[in-house]
């Protein structure tokens, strides 16, 4: 969930920090390792540097003293509202320094010159490595730093008064000097929006700089109940489509807060645009629902839209064991408003959550890190089927009658609301006129990681180009229409980037009309064709022990990196437990458009099971590495991954109602996967991989139908596992085919 939490100065603290905020607060520490470590000589004073990281501007301010022989330190971040911060510790050697920094799980090692005037050094944490060089003197800032916005934008903080008297903080900021009225800009946000306090600006701003450009006036808000915000916090709150007088929801505080903002912010010219990514995506869902007339253009990115069918913590019913526990950890806290200041999230005393989870084993004894006040945690594990309370919280129902123009942007490679993004753009385009404005924006990103500028590549791969900037692009031409009645209306219907081809493409419609549905049949001997089989009988078996689970990442580390959507796979291809088919080397491209449709059929000697499909393109033996590109591994022979997916085998023909499996009888589990856009090359190859566990990304199926919420160690069990692929038995992947 795309925000700017408080300044990284706990282990705990940094975790609520999702994978692309993390990589810029790391930056941040990281500097601070690199001025530590540069104390080695005469290195008593101050030094400065300016740390770039996708287009965002952080200065970093280091302060050193020396008592006794021993060197000691501070840092600033300025732009992040943090002073003083001060450095674990540091130990030096002739001009080499060594420096770490506990709390954000730092080492690094750097080199001062003999006169003192520099340093430079490299800095680690987690997957992230950084050359920085500090200076005596302080930097220049760019036109995009929060430093220079200051010059041109004042900064005003308000509480607005919700018509059942709560009062929502907001903060308001607008150009010092306006040539005409301007349109506002609202993001709602269930996280810190002002951090810093009243005279810092937050770390949006300078994110949203193509806004700033363009005159915008920025508002921000917490939600009721959450940090500055009077109320109660409430998560997802469902919407009402029944209140009248007093009552609430986050539809009616998104319609009261624009009633107000028209009414008395100067220079306003009177029209809204609401957005917000993955949980304020949820809020700016509800703007859609709010039915103010001021609301012209809503933009729900990666929007949380249902948390048990697809989004964050429950694909297909399957729970997201890391995502989940880490994430809910600190923000499932009570937390008593008004505060500016976040919850300290999971110390984890370790750097490897394989192991930490595997220790821990059936999900109700996670219940010891959770006090009873945390109650969603409580709630979630009470409700292990799709029952009211989890539909109750899903907006799609209600997308009718549309008013705004909606512009839903995600990335492919999103791993927590990748669904949501595809629903909520389904739900607008299937029960509303055909005129009513509805557009999808899909790019190569991982989660909110369109927001800033760059958008070069997600792990390994590479795209060929800083793919943000055509996406900002599109996104100010949308504003610019609705709020400003700039430029045409000429927004194509879906605008996708193809991965493999490495294109922008624009569709009128999503999936594409132009497509021919075929079939990947599984083969003997772990082959893979549009043919099928046509033997009479033919099944793969193996064991699958949630004891020794497939991991869903070769690394090991602590928190869940962004980047296994592009992994390479042949760590898990590897794995008597993981079954791979793939086809003959292609000799045409091959583009698959829309969703997947995996239909297996299994028999277990368990009476449950948790199914993962992956789909996977091979590269070449001889495939190289983007030349002077950061790339951890031989590209040659590549297994990178397209799209993966669970699904609860339980839940196969309800999630409503939950069915064992019979032991030893052939099964069908069929299950929709995400859509994709992707081209495999020629001379590239088509893989699936099929599994039992994906941990600890997805909590452990006892491969026993019981309560998985609640159940012992001891329900857990090794159960053989066999996948048909016969005549009568045709395990498959269904795909879409673009047509040329």
């Amino acid at each position: 969930m795309f925000y700017r939490p408080n300044f990284i100065i706990s282990d705990t603290t940094y975790m609520k920090a999702k994978p692309k905020i993390r990589l810029l607060l790391s930056v941040v520490l990281l500097m601070t390792g690199s001025l530590t470590t540069l104390r080695s000589q005469s290195i008593v004073g101050d030094w400065y540097t300016l740390a770039e990281v996708q287009g965002l501007y952080l200065r970093l301010n280091l302060h050193f003293t020396e008592e006794g022989g021993a060197y000691k330190g501070t840092f600033d971040s300025p732009d992040q509202g943090a002073f003083g911060i001060p450095f674990t510790s540091v130990t030096m050697t002739g001009q080499k320094v060594e420096f770490t920094f506990a709390p954000g799980g730092i080492t690094c090692s750097g080199m001062v010159d003999p006169g003192c005037t520099f340093m430079m050094g490299k800095f680690s944490q987690g997957g992230l490595d950084l050359d920085m060089v500090f200076n005596r003197a302080a930097p220049e800032m760019p036109e995009n730093s929060a430093a220079k916005i200051k010059e041109i934008y004042d900064k005003q903080e308000v509480y607005i008064t919700m018509r059942d008297g709560v009062k929502l903080f907001t903060s308001i900021y607008s150009p010092k000097n306006m040539a005409a009225p301007a349109p506002m800009i609202i993001m709602r946000s269930p996280y810190n929006s002002e951090p810093a306090g009243e005279s810092e600006f937050n770390f949006f701003v300078p994110i949203y700089y193509r806004f700033i450009k363009e005159g915008y006036i920025l508002v921000f808000q917490d939600v009721r109940g959450r940090f500055m915000s009077e109320g109660t916090f409430v998560n997802v709150r469902p919407f009402n489509p029944d209140k009248i007088g007093t009552g609430t929801d986050e539809a009616s505080d998104t319609y009261d807060t624009a009633d107000w903002l028209v009414k008395n912010v100067k220079n306003s010219n009177g029209r809204i645009g609401v957005m917000g990514t993955s949980y304020p995506g949820f809020y700016a869902t509800m703007a859609v629902l709010a039915n103010h007339p001021a609301i012209k253009a809503v933009s729900p990115q990666a929007p949380v839209t249902n948390w048990f069918l697809g989004d964050d913590w429950h694909h297909n019913g399957a729970f997201f064991l890391l995502d989940g526990f880490s994430f809910y950890c600190y923000f499932g806290d009570p937390m008593e408003v008004p505060t500016r200041q976040g919850a300290n999230g999971f110390a984890w005393g370790g750097q490897d959550s394989y192991e930490f989870f595997l220790r821990l084993g059936a999900l109700k004894n996670t219940s010891r890190y959770y006090k009873p006040e945390v109650t969603y945690w409580h709630e979630l594990l009470a409700h292990p089927n799709y029952d009211d309370w989890w539909k109750a919280t899903d907006p799609r129902p209600y997308l009718k009658n549309v008013k705004p123009a909606v512009m839903t942007v995600g990335g492919w490679f999103d791993a927590e609301d990748l669904w949501g993004t595809l629903h909520t753009y389904q739900a607008i385009e299937n029960q509303n006129k055909k005129n009513t404005s509805n557009t999808l924006v899909m790019g190569p990103w991982s989660h909110g990681q369109w927001g800033p500028e760059g958008g070069e590549n997600i792990g390994n791969i590479y795209w060929g180009a800083a793919t943000c900037d055509y996406y900002h692009d599109l996104e100010v031409r949308f504003f610019n229409y609705y709020l400003k009645d700039q430029g045409t209306n000429s927004f194509p219907e879906a605008t996708i980037f193809v991965t493999g081809a490495n294109q922008w493409k624009e569709f009128e419609t999503w999936p594409p009309k132009d497509i021919e549905g075929k079939t990947l049949f599984f083969q003997p001997g772990g082959n893979l064709s549009f043919e099928p089989s046509g033997i009479s009988e033919g099944f793969d078996e193996y064991v699958s022990d949630p004891m020794n689970p497939v991991p869903y990442r070769e690394d090991i580390g602590r928190n869940r990196n962004a980047s296994y959507m592009t992994d390479d796979q042949r760590f898990a291809a590897c794995r008597p437990d993981v079954l791979v088919y793939q086809t003959d080397v292609l000799t045409d491209d091959v583009t698959l458009t829309g969703p997947l449709t995996a239909e297996l059929y299994v028999t277990t000697t368990g009476t449950d099971a948790d199914f993962i499909v992956k789909l996977i393109d091979v590269y070449p033996d001889n495939a190289q590495a983007p030349a002077g590109k950061d790339v951890k591994v031989p590209m040659g022979g590549y297994q990178m991954l397209v799209r993966g997916e669970v699904m609860r085998g339980r839940f196969r023909n309800s999630y409503e109602k939950p069915e064992a499996i019979k032991p030893g009888e052939v099964t069908a589990v069929k299950f929709e996967l995400p859509d994709v856009a992707h081209c495999f090359k020629t001379g590239h190859r088509i893989m699936i991989q099929v599994q039992n566990s994906w941990f600890p990304l997805v909590d452990l199926n006892p491969q026993k139908f019981v309560d998985i919420n609640a159940c012992e160690d001891t329900d857990f069990q090794k159960a053989t596992m066999r996948i048909y692929h016969d005549k009568t038995h045709a395990s498959c992947v269904k795909v879409n085919v673009l047509k040329d």
